[in-house]
């Protein structure tokens, strides 16, 4: 469990990446991305940033290498931004919860609609 002072950073470092990514960041390869979370770790020398990409897996995989390659850029920036001692080294994760929250929510329509059609053939006493 995360403490209060992780909490704090945790929301910095999301806020302030979104914006450097939207502001900052001049790279003709970034497409739609969306920073989901960011975990720092106990000692705060290290963060797991997490993102989302709108595209395909192409465009997944081409953002990911640029925000590796980004990495530097945006922790010098993030030390210019953020009254920290020192500034948790990057680590950039695709988050793959979205993906499984839409096909979650696709199979639960799925089901619903399978299920009134089975309501409709037998019955509606039959569910």
């Amino acid at each position: 469990m995360a403490t209060q002072r992780q909490e704090k950073v945790n929301h910095a470092l999301k806020v302030e990446i979104s914006d450097i990514l939207l502001r900052e960041l001049k790279d003709p390869r970034m497409g739609f991305v969306t920073i989901t979370d960011a975990e720092v770790s106990a000692d705060m020398r290290y963060a797991k940033v997490y993102f989302t990409v709108l595209g395909s897996a192409h465009d997944r995989k081409i953002n990911t290498e640029m925000l590796r390659h980004s990495a530097g850029f945006i922790r010098a920036e993030l030390g210019n931004r953020l009254k920290m001692r020192n500034v948790p080294a990057l680590d950039f994760r695709y988050d793959e919860s979205v993906e499984k929250g839409i096909k979650m929510h696709e199979l639960l329509t799925k089901l619903g609609k399978e299920e009134d059609e089975r309501a409709e053939k037998y019955g509606k006493d039959e569910k």
